[in-house]
């Protein structure tokens, strides 16, 4: 089945060829993953609020940031491998990468305060404009999810997850690769790359889902779908961030 070929690890082959051999009365439908991941975007939001708020005040937020971002990490694994509990567990991983954006958005606000004020602002504007620009490319088929390009998206992701994979373990021993954190025009080049890749990851999710719909996936991939497609969302938000920061170096 050449169509479910996705470069997000979330939404994967797999992932629905095991599920239609399910037979349940109610079936996976585009509206109601919309639905669905419209109440995750509001969950998150409310996190977001929440940390930012507390940031604000005085309050530290990193332990927020780094318990929820452990939490999330781990109930998207618990979803990964046992999806029928994602509408249980989806919008409790949005509120835990709310917490976990709001905080780091708010510590990267007040590092560039001075020199780049609205950083923040601007990566959330760029990355709701750049998944609107995506959406609009996908649905007037400008930009189409052929196997080729599947293949191309998907080697690619997993050329970047083994990238920040290494540098964390290198991070770890006091290594650090060469123009991943720094300013230089190599780093900005980098940045760009990776956000290009995390945007156009959006276009085979946009095609995962209506495939998983027009093929008949159980109900409950509508919540699964949904946090796959926060997965990339929370990537591009974050890698936006990380290349508006490196350009405010500069």
């Amino acid at each position: 089945m050449a169509l479910f070929k996705s470069g997000n690890p979330v939404l994967s082959e797999k992932t629905f060829s095991d599920s239609l051999i399910e037979l349940q009365a109610e079936r996976m439908t585009v509206r109601g993953t919309l639905n669905k991941f419209g109440l995750m975007f509001i969950m998150l939001l409310g996190g977001a609020s929440f940390t930012w708020r507390l940031f604000a005040l005085g309050a530290n937020v990193m332990p927020w940031a780094f318990g929820a971002a452990i939490g999330g990490f781990v109930l998207a694994l618990v979803m990964i491998f046992k999806k029928e509990w994602s509408p249980y567990l989806a919008l409790g991983y949005a509120l835990l990468e709310g917490l976990f954006l709001g905080a780091i958005s708010a510590v990267f606000n007040a590092a560039f305060a001075e020199k780049y004020p609205g950083l923040v602002m601007q990566a959330v504007l760029l990355t709701l404009g750049t998944a609107g620009a995506m959406f609009v490319l996908y649905q007037f088929r400008i930009i189409q999810a052929t196997p080729t390009f599947k293949k191309v998206i998907f080697i690619a992701t997993a050329g970047i997850a083994v990238f920040y994979l290494i540098a964390i373990v290198l991070r770890l021993f006091g290594v650090q690769i060469p123009y991943l954190h720094d300013s230089s025009p190599m780093s900005i080049g980098i940045s760009l790359f990776i956000v290009a890749i995390a945007a156009l990851n959006l276009i085979l999710d946009f095609d995962r889902i209506e495939q998983g719909a027009a093929q008949g996936a159980p109900k409950y991939f509508e919540w699964f779908s949904a946090f796959g497609l926060m997965v990339t969302l929370v990537w591009l938000y974050m890698e936006m961030l990380r290349l508006l920061s490196k350009l405010a170096r500069r």
